[in-house]
């Protein structure tokens, strides 16, 4: 979230469960949303920014990580955090993009382009959670 004054208001932090490919869709969507409740609200680029990173994130969650997520989004005056959990406690593992056959290995490395940072921490349970943060 790259604009040129910093967060003054922040909309409450917000939780979504899914385990469909189609709240993908919708997983970007409430970034979106999230992103122009902030005050001010991020530039187009940033909110598309946090979009991307949220997708990938918990497209990353369903077909690696165990077939459910949940994602968190909160912000303070310089950054949103974006929270993704699964089930699996497997880390991301790097893999050189498919050019060809479709088959993907470009979210995590456009994860950790796109964020200030990025952890993996253990939990909820015996799965594992991705912490994102992006500058705003």
């Amino acid at each position: 979230m790259n604009g040129t004054t910093a967060a003054t208001a922040t909309p409450a932090s917000l939780v979504i469960a899914d385990d469909s490919p189609a709240g993908i869709s919708r997983a970007r969507d409430v970034a979106r949303a999230f992103a122009n409740g902030l005050r001010p609200a991020p530039d187009t680029t940033s909110a598309d920014t946090l979009a991307l990173v949220v997708s990938e994130l918990a497209t990353n969650a369903l077909r690696h990580g165990g077939g459910h997520y949940t994602l968190e989004l909160t912000a303070d005056p310089g950054a949103v955090h974006i929270a993704v959990s699964d089930p699996s406690p497997l880390p991301p593992r790097e893999r050189a993009p498919d050019l060809d056959g479709g088959t993907g290995g470009f979210g995590w490395h456009m994860i950790r382009r796109l964020a200030r940072n990025v952890t993996i921490t253990p939990g909820p349970g015996p799965g594992k959670t991705i912490h994102a943060v992006l500058p705003c």
